[in-house]
């Protein structure tokens, strides 16, 4: 058997320039929807119920297209395929966004882009892990980290942008601003272009020559699922309760998606120890009961570094809007300048992950990928803790540093460090099962920050921010619970791949 080969700089360029459309997308969602919500008439507190679309998305989409990808093969390969259906829906929901005329409209675009994004962004990890040996895995993903950090750059300062230049950034109540219009726009070309270089200009291996690179991880025996009753028993019990002390209670709503979520799961799991089924869902939900010890420690990771991300992007713009400049109101002047000024520091995070991606390479040369993690995390924590202390918006850019730090290392060590523990004809369907814990978090955010806020902190935004930065400290120290892989010998160049077009 052979080592599966290395590639150049500039076709790991190629493979990876695709997350420069994603990217630009995902960040004109994230900078911006909380903005169209309030516009079109959403209460602060309703604000993370109508996000739940995008994780609830996720956690349906990508594990199938993981395992749908893996077992795809044409002439396009087998993850581009999916990059390019994912690219074109996402670029016509860009389009229609702004555009919403209603409130109940843009909750379901903001459904179907995510759920369009998700179908790019999966395959894309497992891209990766396909192409590249085990020593390149943290650059690929590196470059990955680079081209998002690029992207959201330019996507989230785009409104702030385009008001310097004389675009009008306000507009009469219900009606999204013209800066926002040509920012989602543009968003849908630079998506969809990106996109289709990565699939023109790269290739992929096929399936049967993956399979026999030396050095790949065997496929696990299935698991015995005989005992998934036991925890499913357990999670439906859990979610009974949860609705009965909901109801009794008068609690917020939102708990109700955390307590189906258990219920639905449960029953997921006790179908799995009765079922003979070989179908989609028993292969899913059988792989998620027997993960690998590796992705079981880094599930704990993800979960803290998630609720972070989910509390960051929902609250980030109630919160320096309010506390930075002083306005709760949509149709002010001042709220629009603060939300503008949110684009720019979210574009200011994205432009330090972009450096930290450059960075991060030789921080794990030096000292690991765990301690690596843990480092960025950390900075990341403190970065969004300080945003309670902060009056100057200016200042938030140096916060913003910390927090780059922590997403270009979100997006590039944990994914290095799964790949290395990954047969290689179930990457997809890992790689989307990893999504769970992604998901999860930001599902449990949706539910709770709103809770915890009214009851704890006055219903003040800022503080979601400090609670996220507590939960990035605890994602950095429960890295140490890995293991750090063992290094892989240097390989030599070779002819370049079989190609398949």
């Amino acid at each position: 058997m052979n080592r599966k080969p290395e590639l150049s700089f500039w076709q790991i360029w190629n493979m990876c320039f695709g997350f420069l459309g994603i990217q630009f997308g995902f960040a004109l969602q994230n900078a911006n929807v909380s903005r169209i919500f309030q516009t079109l008439g959403a209460n602060l507190a309703d604000i993370a119920i109508l996000w739940v679309a995008a994780p609830l998305t996720g956690l349906i989409v990508q594990p199938i297209i993981g395992y749908a990808s893996d077992r795809t093969w044409t002439r396009l390969g087998r993850r581009r395929p999916y990059f390019l259906a994912g690219a074109l829906l996402t670029t016509l929901a860009l389009l229609l966004m702004p555009n919403a005329p209603a409130l109940w409209v843009a909750a379901v675009t903001l459904w179907i882009m995510d759920a369009s994004i998700n179908v790019s962004m999966e395959p894309f990890r497992a891209f990766v892990g396909d192409q590249l040996p085990n020593a390149q895995r943290p650059l690929g993903f590196a470059l990955q980290s680079f081209f998002i950090g690029v992207g959201a750059v330019v996507a989230s300062i785009l409104p702030w942008l385009l008001a310097r230049f004389g675009v009008s950034n306000v507009a009469p109540a219900g009606q999204v601003p013209a800066t926002v219009h040509y920012a989602f726009y543009a968003g849908g070309a630079v998506l969809f272009g990106a996109v289709l270089w990565t699939v023109l200009r790269s290739r992929e291996y096929p399936p049967g020559q993956l399979q026999a690179f030396a050095g790949s991880v065997p496929t696990p025996v299935p698991v015995n699922a005989s005992r998934a009753w036991r925890l499913g028993l357990a999670l439906l019990v859990t979610g009974a309760l949860g609705l009965v002390a909901i109801a009794r209670h008068g609690l917020e709503k939102e708990l109700y998606l955390l307590a189906g979520g258990l219920i639905v799961f449960g029953a997921l799991f006790v179908w799995l120890s009765l079922t003979g089924s070989r179908g989609m869902l028993r292969q899913v939900m059988g792989d998620l009961y027997g993960m690998p010890a590796p992705m079981r420690h880094l599930a704990w990771v993800q979960f803290f570094s998630w609720f972070a991300l989910f509390a960051m992007w929902i609250y980030t713009t109630p919160a320096v809007t309010a506390v930075q400049f002083g306005s709760s109101d949509p149709q002010s002047a001042a709220y629009n300048t603060g939300a503008n000024w949110v684009g720019v520091l979210f574009g200011a995070y994205n432009g330090y992950a972009a450096l930290a991606a450059i960075v991060i390479p030789l921080l794990v040369r030096t000292f690991g990928l765990r301690w690596s993690h843990l480092l960025n995390l950390s900075m990341g924590g403190i970065g969004l803790i300080s945003f309670v202390a902060i009056r100057d918006p200016h200042w938030l850019l140096l916060s913003m540093a910390g927090v780059g730090f922590a997403w270009a290392s979100i997006l590039s060590l944990p994914y290095a460090l799964l790949s290395d523990n990954l047969p290689a004809e179930k990457m997809g369907i890992y790689m989307g099962i990893f999504n769970f814990f992604i998901v999860i978090p930001q599902l449990l955010a949706a539910s709770v920050l709103g809770l915890l806020l009214r009851t704890f902190f006055r219903g003040q935004p800022v503080y979601a921010l400090v609670l996220g930065g507590a939960s990035l400290i605890v994602a950095g120290l429960c890295t140490l619970r890995l293991t750090e892989p063992a290094a892989e010998p240097a390989v030599n160049p070779s002819p370049p791949m079989a190609q398949s077009l």
